[in-house]
């Protein structure tokens, strides 16, 4: 597949090794949703993370924290129920920045677009906020015939990376096209690990 252009994304220096609080957030009401308050507790304090129950974060957070609390829930529950767990606690993210951080106009005028013309505008977006997906990660994109987002030494690595597929399965399938599927991909070049998202939606 060819790809028409490749964007280098570049992190400001103030939000390198930072997360937005959703990555904990959301994650906490996905965990609620599959198994009650025991299971967040049990999940939160294997992480060290308890204190995040009684005081939620509403600002960046440092990637370890996010890392701590999905490693906590692959260690505590099957990897199943993890993917599941993680692909929820994305969505649910997607559906947070689509409703507060994309103003209505730009969502309107991005599902007025053909998918070919909606993808690169959102990939620039995504380039603008590349901590929400990359934190201390090299990010880069890629537009042409699909839609390419590849983070190498991914700070959140987890099983076929659900948190991520889940997050930009939502925005693209409400702003570029509904038959969007996401494909994740781990490849090694010796190092460092590299996961690449492709977006396809033909």
């Amino acid at each position: 597949m060819a790809y028409a252009e490749t964007l280098t994304l570049t992190l400001p220096q103030d939000t390198r090794g930072k997360i937005g609080p959703n990555a904990v957030l959301q994650t906490e009401i996905a965990i609620r949703e599959a198994g009650g308050q025991g299971l967040a507790e049990r999940i939160f304090a294997k992480a060290c993370l308890g204190h995040l129950l009684r005081q939620r974060p509403d600002d960046m957070i440092d990637e370890a924290i996010p890392r701590a609390l999905f490693n906590a829930l692959f260690e505590t529950v099957p990897r199943r129920e993890g993917i599941r767990i993680a692909l929820d606690a994305g969505r649910r993210t997607g559906a947070y920045i689509l409703r507060n951080r994309i103003p209505m106009p730009v969502r309107v005028f991005l599902k007025l677009l053909p998918a070919p013309l909606a993808s690169p505008l959102l990939l620039s977006a995504i380039q603008r906020h590349a901590w929400t997906f990359a934190g201390s990660g090299a990010c880069s994109i890629e537009t042409g015939e699909a839609a390419r987002l590849i983070i190498a030494d991914n700070p959140m690595k987890m099983p076929v990376c659900a948190w991520h597929t889940g997050v930009l399965e939502v925005l693209f399938k409400e702003l570029v096209s509904p038959r969007t599927g996401v494909v994740h991909r781990t490849h090694r070049a010796d190092e460092p690990t590299v996961c690449t998202f492709t977006m396809d939606w033909r």
